[in-house]
């Protein structure tokens, strides 16, 4: 299979995953592995972070409505008080993963070197957070500042692959009684300055070489991923007030168990 063939599958993967609680970086790490992708040192990192970006772009697509509204309310001295203050919560989520991505970079590039069997056990953590949220009580509370940040640590928690950041982030804005709505919309945009700040960061202080990635297959995996992404980014946001997490976490659970059996059937 040729490596841009093999990147449209990852972007699409990206794309489908990205937004629904079910983890992206895991089932990418999980699809290379069915794939035969194997990336050296920083490059599996890489991938990942680029599809990312891509998705990031398809947020941007779909609430640049919002977007547009927040940043017009950034200027609007007379009647932009409620545009700052929604900003200020999303850069009071972004704390702790900034402070997790900015001082532990190498240790997480680690979690992305081919370590399937633990992602795929994190996918259980995932599915026990999403039950835990099917027995909360109905959410329908404002978003605060304080929640705000309390939301950013389940983000920078689900750096981890296997741990769904939408799923965590979702999952603990109900647990904290945000409506489910509010719940959706701030997880979606939370992530997007920080993403771009990554690439930010990278360009500051020295991106990292992109060895022997192929660029061409990079830029089709990174299309398909936005394409895909615009379209499951609009389900969810209808999705999320209709369906039950639960359902989530029982199909992080199947696909978690079936890769581990696979996974060591096939070891022997």
């Amino acid at each position: 299979m040729s490596d841009i063939v093999q990147m449209i599958i990852l972007g699409v993967v990206q794309g489908l995953t990205e937004f629904l609680p079910v983890s992206s970086s895991g089932h990418l790490e999980l699809s290379k592995y069915f794939l035969g992708s194997h990336f050296e040192g920083g490059d599996n990192l890489m991938v990942t972070v680029i599809l990312h970006i891509a998705t990031a772009c398809s947020t941007c697509v779909v609430f640049r409505k919002e977007i547009a509204k927040l940043i017009a309310g950034l200027f609007d001295r007379s009647g932009g008080a409620e545009s700052r203050a929604y900003i200020y919560k999303i850069v009071i989520s972004m704390i702790p993963a900034a402070f997790v991505g900015f001082f532990f970079e190498d240790a997480i590039d680690v979690l992305f070197e081919g370590k399937y069997v633990f992602v795929a056990l994190m996918l259980l953590v995932t599915a026990a957070l999403l039950t835990a949220v099917h027995f909360a009580k109905k959410s329908d509370g404002p978003l605060s500042y304080t929640k705000a940040f309390i939301i950013g640590v389940a983000q920078a928690i689900a750096i981890t692959p296997g741990i769904s950041r939408s799923g965590s982030t979702i999952a603990t804005s109900l647990l904290l009684n945000v409506s489910r709505v509010e719940a959706a919309r701030f997880s979606f945009l939370m992530v997007v300055p920080l993403i771009f700040g990554k690439v930010a960061k990278d360009l500051l202080f020295g991106m990292p070489s992109l060895n022997g990635l192929n660029t061409t297959a990079l830029l089709a995996g990174s299309v398909a991923a936005f394409i895909s992404g615009i379209f499951a980014c609009k389900w969810m946001v209808s999705l999320v007030s209709k369906v039950r997490l639960f359902h989530f976490a029982v199909y992080c659970t199947i696909v978690s168990i079936s890769f581990l059996i696979y996974y060591y059937t096939h070891q022997a």
